[in-house]
């Protein structure tokens, strides 16, 4: 009989094993797998996970990055730290593309000043000025949210690109804002840079929580997990991106990781 685990990863940040913990809680008694375990990691995948890698069990392993968009870290690192994983693993997308996060990102926002014609919905993501992962989720979200929110208007912005969050307070024409971080758990950026950047003490823009432990966070886990169990099913030959990531990315002997 063939067992199975999902693996949920994630970056160490203040709040971040409470939040995997919650999620890994919730998959366990939902999701049809053998077990659900979580692996953090503060600033080296590779050599940070390795020996927590070689011990996940599961024939079949289904490996999460719990993080909005891909980063430099899931496009490279942590597929090279996944080799080290015995059994079959079955890379997944980030969480971010899940149209469940539509919803929270309106929660969220609708917990600091409901949605209504005269309110700006920022959302603020991470970004880079050399991948387009961070850019797109941000858009789709706001695509999404243009139709189905009640909100006068809605606007992107990002730490590392353009709009950049400084802008946010000239680029927003409605009388009053509320910003809400594509981050799944509070870190730095979160408490910190966002904040500043966005001026809070001027008053005029609230700001609301990461994602955190939302359910709907869970379902959009459960989703991609059932998603790559449908695609194994159908064998039809084709590889996903992510799975093209875990095949070619492997740790290197200059790292003093490379594996034989």
């Amino acid at each position: 009989m063939t067992t199975e685990t999902v693996l949920l990863i994630g970056r160490e940040a203040r709040n971040a094993r409470e939040v995997l913990d919650a999620h890994a809680a919730r998959l366990g008694r939902r999701a049809d797998v053998d077990e659900v375990a979580v692996a953090t990691y503060e600033s080296e995948p590779v050599r940070e996970l390795r020996g927590a890698f070689e011990r996940v069990g599961g024939d079949v392993v289904y490996a999460v990055p719990m993080c909005t968009a891909h980063t430099h870290d899931t496009l490279t690192e942590i597929p090279a730290a996944l080799s080290y994983v015995p059994g079959d693993v079955r890379y997944c997308e980030p969480l971010g593309g899940s149209p469940a996060v539509t919803e929270v990102i309106a929660e969220r926002g609708g917990e600091r000043v409901p949605a209504a014609e005269d309110v700006s919905l920022v959302l603020v993501g991470f970004g880079s000025s050399s991948k387009p992962y961070h850019r797109q989720t941000a858009d789709y979200h706001a695509a999404r949210l243009r139709e189905r929110s009640g909100y006068g208007e809605v606007l992107t912005c990002y730490l590392l690109q353009n709009p950049a969050v400084e802008c946010v307070r000239y680029n927003a024409t409605m009388d009053r804002a509320v910003a809400v971080p594509l981050f799944l758990s509070r870190t730095e950026a979160t408490e910190r840079r966002i904040p500043e950047e966005l001026e809070l003490g001027r008053g005029g823009i609230e700001y609301a929580d990461p994602f955190g432990t939302h359910p709907r966070i869970t379902d959009a886990l459960h989703a991609e997990v059932e998603k790559q169990r449908a695609l194994a099913a159908g064998d039809d030959g084709e590889e996903t991106f992510e799975a093209q990531l875990a095949r070619t990315n492997r740790p290197v002997a200059t790292d003093g990781e490379g594996r034989p």
